[in-house]
């Protein structure tokens, strides 16, 4: 009934927010919220990356980036991952996340926390808290080979 999406870091004509009416089925956000039935969500797509569309390579400008976060959510959707958390494939690969979004999302305490960036990282985090879905559906060889995690909960 309703579909939300964030640009990723491949996105390069939605940096510009002109070219951001082109999402026409969709509620896109960029460093942005909207409420759905009752649901607050706040989407953005900065990744650490330097070259990538919405990179943010330096890390002063991930912290400020960051503390944007608002409390009280439902929802948080980011591309990139928080770090450590579901952020590797294997456990010999490096951790990709960002240390600043795991910070901010400890802070904000949303009930579910989406996102995606690194493929080997696909699959569910359950806390206390929070339900953290790297859902990335390409797999390593480039092909959409991984489903949609779907997860149910309730309005509070």
């Amino acid at each position: 009934r309703h579909k939300v999406v964030i640009p990723g870091n491949h996105e390069f004509i939605l940096e510009e927010p002109r070219n951001r009416g082109a999402i026409t089925n969709a509620i896109l956000l960029v460093d942005s919220g909207v409420e759905i039935e009752g649901l607050k969500i706040w989407g953005s797509p900065v990744t650490p990356l330097y070259g990538g569309a919405f990179g943010k390579s330096r890390s002063e400008d991930r912290e400020k980036h960051w503390a944007q976060i608002p409390e009280g959510l439902d929802i948080l959707i980011t591309h990139t991952p928080p770090f450590a958390i579901r952020d590797h494939g294997l456990p010999s690969e490096p951790r990709e996340g960002c240390p600043y979004l795991f910070v901010e999302v400890f802070r904000a305490m949303p009930r579910l926390h989406v996102f995606g960036h690194i493929h080997a990282g696909y699959g569910t985090l359950r806390t206390t808290d929070t339900i953290f879905v790297n859902a990335s559906l390409m797999g390593e060889d480039g092909s959409l080979s991984r489903k949609p995690v779907v997860v149910d909960f309730q309005v509070r």
